[in-house]
């Protein structure tokens, strides 16, 4: 039988079991959704994470307390307190690292802002005069705090755009002075708006002199973070290992003496979670391709029912000169065909949904990229086909071995 012979009538049989044919390919459908929806949900994560780093910068080294080895983070990135890190190594840093052009601590709490009968609860930020730079952020209006004000631990606050309007409304934040729990600020500055950078949205937060935050608002004497600001990502490596040396004298660590602290630059970052990201994206893929297992014992079963239905036409084919591999093909035909319409739609609503949950994110106001692959649907039409034909192939080789005279005489 030729191709298009037997393909015309594949087809015409499904067309004439049209809910059997659609329940057929109901599990493929489910399954090869499910995998587009998650290969485009992990890879629009993955975007979500390189871009979110690549909006605070590639040419940042980030300084965390407690050690760590290659493979993970130091405990402080689970929430573990670790004090190994003090104001001094920030300012050694920058005095004696040559390629540093900026460097920032950074130390957080919770406030409630009061201004009159305003009352609103952020984030504030412990940081140094030169976290401008670090971030690369801007002053919509008034200044940012000096060095002087930071080691004095100055009273005063620059708050972040939407901040200033929570508590301001239309009115002018700068001069005014407002109580961070019980203490009085002067606010100095407003930030000019950046939205959601490094997964924290930046304009509703307060930023304080990092001596402020330590001294007078968290009673504290060590930093929970650094980050250190290159001229040239080319310098990157060679100012990790010189921060490194630099603060294992500065803490007395000997040679047998592990690391107290945890030194990484934002391009390794960015490399080490793609890596990551890529392996869990594809897991996830694997466990949703259980239901494509599911989808294809249930082409079968039906495959098999069809089979039994359809004995006397078999045998007739027998009768008039159709070979075994004749019937053969054709029901593999019938199985790989509901199979692959199956898997268009699939690929079809698993596009749409994937569409849907970008669109969502976005609005949000997250830069989450839509990527359905081309290789993702490639791999829907292969897994839709192998499906088809490896479940397939025990209902066709049922039907391909019934002998014709018995065939014609079932009932």
């Amino acid at each position: 039988m030729k191709f298009t012979e037997t393909v015309k009538l594949s087809l015409s049989v499904l067309r004439t079991n049209k809910v059997r044919s659609f329940l057929t390919g109901l599990g493929i459908i489910i399954g090869i959704a499910a995998v587009i929806v998650i290969m485009s949900a992990g890879a629009g994560a993955q975007s979500l994470i390189v871009n979110q780093l690549n909006s605070v910068g590639t040419n940042l080294i980030g300084i965390l307390p407690g050690a760590s080895d290659e493979n993970g983070p130091p405990a402080s990135v689970f929430g573990v307190v670790v004090t190994t890190l003090k104001s001094e190594d920030a300012v050694a840093i920058q005095k004696e690292i040559s390629n540093v052009t900026a460097i920032s601590s950074y130390n957080t709490g919770i406030g409630t802002f009061s201004w009159q009968s305003t009352k609103v609860d952020s984030t504030y930020y412990g940081v140094m005069a030169s976290y401008p730079m670090v971030e690369d952020s801007e002053l919509a209006s008034g200044r940012f705090f000096s060095d002087d004000e930071d080691s004095s631990a100055a009273k005063v606050v620059v708050l972040g755009s939407q901040l200033a309007k929570d508590i301001f409304a239309e009115q002018d934040a700068v001069g005014q002075r407002i109580k961070i729990n019980k203490d009085v600020f002067e606010v100095i500055g407003v930030m000019k708006e950046r939205g959601v950078s490094g997964f924290q949205n930046k304009d509703t937060m307060a930023f304080i002199p990092s001596q402020t935050a330590q001294k007078v608002m968290l009673g504290i004497r060590y930093v929970s973070s650094m980050r250190v600001k290159v001229d040239n990502s080319a310098n990157l490596d060679r100012v990790v290992n010189d921060i490194r040396l630099l603060l294992r004298d500065r803490h007395g660590l000997t040679e047998s003496k592990v690391d107290d602290f945890s030194v990484r630059n934002t391009k390794d970052a960015i490399a080490t979670l793609t890596t990551i990201t890529d392996s869990l994206k594809f897991f996830l893929a694997a466990i949703a391709g259980i239901s494509l297992l599911v989808g294809g014992i249930g082409v079968m079963n039906i495959m098999l029912a069809a089979v039994n239905e359809r004995v006397r036409e078999i045998g007739l084919r027998k009768a008039v000169g159709a070979k075994r591999n004749d019937i053969m093909i054709q029901f593999l035909a019938e199985s790989v065909t509901v199979t692959l319409f199956g898997g268009v739609i699939g690929i079809i609503i698993g596009s749409l949904i994937s569409a849907l949950v970008a669109v969502i994110a976005r609005y949000l106001g997250y830069n989450w990229d839509l990527v359905v692959s081309p290789s993702s649907i490639m791999m829907g039409f292969g897994v839709a086909f192998l499906v088809g034909l490896v479940f397939g192939s025990y209902p066709a080789s049922r039907a391909a071995k019934l002998n014709s005279i018995e065939a014609l005489r079932y009932e």
